[in-house]
């Protein structure tokens, strides 16, 4: 998912660049915008950590660009492609690294395992739209 920083400010084109260079094909592609209680949802997992409220209110601040994407090692590629939560710590070349403004505002959110990825997919797309 490109998030609302990274669109506002005009980056969707670029990510998408990256992302499909790197090999990566599209399946499922989706401009929304989360309210709050979609957000929470989604970040349901991080419902008692301090950061929780502002990453939900961040979530729900603009539009986002859902999307489901295939590769051979997905999730391990995705992850190394969009870099380090934190942009300062992110590799050269990362997506992370390029668009993030923070590690709250970190441009992008990448699945953190198959089943996650499945679970997250849902939440945006029909099963129809997972083609």
């Amino acid at each position: 998912m490109i998030k609302p920083e990274a669109m506002a400010a005009g980056h969707a084109g670029k990510v998408l660049d990256m992302i499909l260079s790197a090999g990566f094909r599209l399946v499922s592609l989706k401009y929304t915008r989360l309210s709050e209680a979609e957000a929470g949802k989604f970040y349901e997992v991080h419902k008692e950590r301090g950061f929780y409220r502002e990453l939900v209110e961040y979530m729900a601040s603009g539009p986002v660009l859902a999307a489901i994407l295939e590769k051979d090692n997905a999730v391990q590629d995705f992850r190394k492609l969009i870099g380090s939560t934190d942009p300062a710590e992110a590799a050269e070349g990362t997506i992370r690294k390029r668009f993030a403004e923070s590690k709250a505002k970190n441009a992008v959110h990448g699945s953190d395992s198959d089943e996650n990825a499945a679970i997250e997919g849902a939440f945006f797309f029909t099963t129809r739209e997972q083609y």
